[in-house]
């Protein structure tokens, strides 16, 4: 199996090149600051444009709902209902909540529709 990882940041001045890494993916992992509400609708609509993309097309998505070790931070089921994961009909999904600073949630492959986009890569 051969695994290339890209880690692009969000920062509004590097979103445009965000398009150049989608060629031939197999899986887009996106990860979302749970604490960070005022910019939910932003990053869902970011998310949503990603996933509009020609080469995109059913193509597998896991978010992480990341800084869930914040008293401040949305529950993932909240995130998904915001960012309308349930029109997502022509592919898998699945939200995760985590914590990047505890470990806690990461591991790829949690029972669910997590467990079915891994499987399929392993």
């Amino acid at each position: 199996m051969k695994l290339n990882v890209w880690d692009i940041g969000g920062q509004r001045k590097i979103r445009s090149f965000w398009k150049k890494y989608l060629e031939n993916t197999d899986l887009l992992i996106y990860v979302i600051d749970s604490a960070d509400k005022k910019r939910f609708e932003e990053t869902g609509m970011e998310l949503s444009e990603l996933i509009d993309e020609e080469n995109m097309k059913g193509v597998p998505v896991l978010i992480f709902a990341n800084k869930q070790d914040l008293a401040t931070a949305s529950p993932a089921s909240e995130i998904a209902e915001g960012l309308n994961l349930h029109t997502y009909r022509d592919r898998l999904w699945q939200i995760q909540a985590c914590s990047a600073l505890s470990g806690e949630g990461v591991q790829v492959g949690a029972p669910s529709r997590g467990e079915n986009i891994y499987c399929s890569y392993c």
